[in-house]
């Protein structure tokens, strides 16, 4: 599975909210149960690898997730080389046979896949505490003796190859999305796809294969997060006879790239045989950790989150040109981008639903929104975070995920009070920095023209 960023979700709304900051603001500033930076404990091996381990007993369910830090970003000589290892991982190494490491933790009760994203790979398993042994060792073996083979590679370019032309080639969101990055991203590594150029994925050989996994999957360059129901002591024993005897790498190679300032609109056309067209438009936006993310993630709440929001209400409902209707701030470790997708209803004209999109994203910038609006989007926000403490599996990537990005786990009352600090004038001062005119690159998915075919 490809992910490029999750959305927030929903749900436990009210009530989740009001009992974490009941909890909250009963502590008076001692630590607060619920905050996994209080209670999650960093390790390092000997060998660089790092260990985040967090107990919580509430269900008997343990996470165990390897983040291994390389993402199609570091990619060189062949685009999709990140996202193939997802998927070389599983066909065996020296002591497991193919597809023997999945069915080995299914027999025990246990689920296992992976992601990946521009800036990393994930392989998460969950399992009951009994089964954590188990998966030690299973990744350690991977990580440690992966069989890379002509046959593997042969095998698993194929399956890609289809998945690349069912989520990208044969769909128009796919071709939308792929185009706008490409054109977005001029230098950085960011404007090729996750899933890699079809020419790489089916020129990519053996050799590269080897030296890219030489070169990322090192314990120096992994961080494993334990989340659950298990004992902290046992799992930190394991870790170490499992993964402390592989050797680290003595030097990560990371593409230097940087982007240059976009000075002017980019926009591409892409034919595609569709009934209704589609208008997506990017902005070159903060990276991840930078002071304007809140402020970024309320204007993206505002304009897009629900039937109440700005986009909807206009678009879909009131002019009744389009299907549907976002906007959101895409976070990465080198850069960021805010999107704004539209579908456009069957019989409407693509340039009336560009005209409102653009004019909604310009009133972001001119007029401050309501004090309603505000704080409904602050609220659904802070909604966000507590779902993100719910389960063992969300425990682990949050943790895990904050140490691979930021280095740190951020505490849960910082990010809320970095929430609640977004006023009225910090949403319409990053609308009028991030999303003007010059700095937008637009894509439009339309019909091939008449008596033309599009391929």
């Amino acid at each position: 599975m490809i992910l490029c960023r999750p959305r927030r979700s929903a749900l436990g709304c009210g009530f989740a909210v009001a009992l974490l900051l009941g909890r909250a603001q009963a502590a008076q500033g001692a630590p607060d149960l619920l905050d996994p930076a209080t209670r999650a404990v960093e390790t390092h091996l000997g060998n660089g690898l790092v260990v985040l381990t967090l107990e919580d007993h509430a269900t008997p369910v343990v996470s165990f997730q390897m983040w291994v830090q390389v993402g199609s970003r570091d990619e060189t000589r062949f685009t999709g080389l990140a996202h193939l290892f997802e998927h070389m991982m599983f066909k065996g190494s020296e002591n497991v046979l193919p597809e023997e490491h999945a069915r080995l933790i299914e027999a025990l009760g246990g689920r296992v896949n992976a992601f990946t994203t521009r800036d990393f790979t994930v392989y998460h398993t969950d399992v009951s505490r009994e089964g954590l042994p188990a998966v030690i060792g299973l990744e350690a073996e991977r990580l440690a003796h992966l069989s890379i083979t002509q046959s593997t590679l042969d095998s698993e370019r194929e399956v890609v190859l289809e998945e690349r032309r069912m989520r990208t080639d044969d769909q128009p969101e796919g071709r939308a999305f792929e185009a706008l990055f490409a054109i977005a991203f001029v230098a950085h590594p960011y404007r090729w796809p996750v899933i890699g150029w079809r020419s790489d994925i089916a020129a990519a050989t053996v050799e590269a294969c080897r030296e890219f996994f030489g070169h990322y999957y090192v314990p120096n360059n992994v961080v494993v997060a334990i989340a659950g129901d298990f004992d902290t002591a046992q799992a930190l024993a394991a870790m170490r006879a499992s993964f402390g005897p592989i050797p680290p790498a003595e030097e990560i190679p990371r593409n230097p790239t940087l982007e240059p300032e976009q000075r002017g609109e980019r926009r591409a056309d892409v034919e595609f045989d569709l009934r209704s067209p589609l208008l997506v438009a990017a902005w070159h936006a903060p990276a991840s950790g930078h002071p304007d993310a809140e402020p970024l993630d309320v204007l993206s709440e505002i304009l897009s989150d629900g039937r109440s929001s700005r986009l909807y209400r206009r678009l879909v409902w009131k002019e009744q040109t389009a299907l549907a209707a976002e906007g959101a701030y895409w976070e990465m470790k080198d850069a960021g981008l805010f999107t704004a997708y539209a579908s456009v209803r069957p019989g409407a004209k693509i340039e009336r639903v560009e005209q409102s999109l653009f004019a909604e994203i310009d009133r972001m910038a001119r007029e401050p929104v309501s004090a309603a609006e505000l704080e409904k989007a602050k609220r659904q926000l802070e909604v966000g975070l507590v779902n993100g403490l719910a389960t063992s599996h969300a425990l682990a990537a949050r943790i895990a995920y904050d140490v691979v990005t930021f280095g740190r786990i951020r505490p849960l009352e910082e990010r809320l009070a970095a929430i609640r600090a977004v006023d009225a004038e910090a949403v319409r001062r990053v609308a009028r920095s991030y999303l003007g005119p010059s700095q937008r690159s637009v894509v439009r998915v339309v019909p091939p023209a008449a008596g033309a075919k599009s391929k």
